[in-house]
């Protein structure tokens, strides 16, 4: 079953630089769900901790799950915290 999970976008389709980008965060065996959990609250706006853990729990049940979807900008640096945060990212995807 591949269900993801789509953070609302502050603003509307085709806003921003480039369009909607969707940052995509995959399943793994090293991040605990605490980790991810805290990681996304941290550095993704509007997700709280328990949001964080309900995201967590999406991605290892479905391998995968788009934490942030908005201006390209924004979702390169999204990535790129949570990628030096430990977290396994998929390729940003153009939406």
């Amino acid at each position: 079953m591949n269900q993801t999970v789509e953070i609302p976008r502050a603003s509307g389709p085709g806003t921003g630089l480039g369009g909607s980008w969707r940052v995509i965060v995959r399943n793994d065996d090293h991040n605990t769900f605490d980790h991810v959990a805290r990681t996304l609250a941290r550095f993704i706006p509007g997700v709280t901790l328990e949001r964080g853990y309900e995201i967590a729990n999406v991605i290892h049940t479905a391998g995968k799950a788009i934490v942030y979807s908005g201006h390209q900008e924004a979702a390169e640096h999204y990535w790129e915290q949570l990628k030096g945060a430990g977290l396994t990212m998929a390729p940003l995807e153009q939406g």
